[in-house]
């Protein structure tokens, strides 16, 4: 997979064989095709390469926030998500926007929101906000940071992450009520 992924942030993913793959990774076709049966295999793998690796900087900073304190935790959620996402934003493009037809399934059921839906039940099972769906607070939340990151990539030079984190955490917050 990692030569894949260089490979389609060098070329593209339409200008890249599947020869090309093989032979940056030093495998053999045939080895290529025991673990994927074309390019779009590969790049949903790619694809959960990187939701895995944005929830895995989510799970951590989640862990280091004091057990009870329900607003860090979200607040950490939301700023390493968003983080995760700039730091990894070219592999997103590649994965999830440069052949593959983005479905809707994508925006709301994926490893992110759910984790996200696991923390909003959890906040409310102990009281830290009051939240009727969670899932629907959960998706309205993802998508609308995936749509904050985006335009601030689009439309500013160089992102100003801690302008970005900072609003992205009060709109969290106040979206349980706090």
């Amino acid at each position: 997979m990692d030569a894949a992924q260089r490979l389609f942030f060098k070329h593209g993913v339409a200008s890249t064989a599947v020869e090309q793959i093989t032979s940056g990774a030093k495998v053999a076709k045939g080895t290529f095709y025991l673990y994927f049966s074309s390019k779009e295999d590969i790049l949903a793998a790619l694809g959960d390469r990187f939701a895995e690796t944005v929830l895995g900087k989510i799970k951590s900073a989640i862990a280091e926030t004091p057990p009870h304190n329900w607003e860090a935790k979200l607040q950490a959620w939301a700023t390493n998500c968003a983080t995760g996402y700039l730091d990894s934003i070219q592999l997103h493009d590649i994965a999830f926007l440069s052949s593959r037809r983005p479905t809707r399934k994508g925006l709301t059921d994926n490893i992110l929101i759910n984790h996200l839906i696991e923390l909003l039940r959890a906040g409310a099972q102990e009281k830290a906000w009051r939240i009727e769906n969670p899932r629907l607070v959960a998706v309205f939340l993802f998508n609308g940071l995936h749509a904050a990151v985006d335009d601030a990539d689009i439309s500013e030079t160089r992102v100003n992450r801690n302008r970005l984190t900072s609003r992205l955490k009060l709109l969290f917050l106040s979206s349980v009520g706090l």
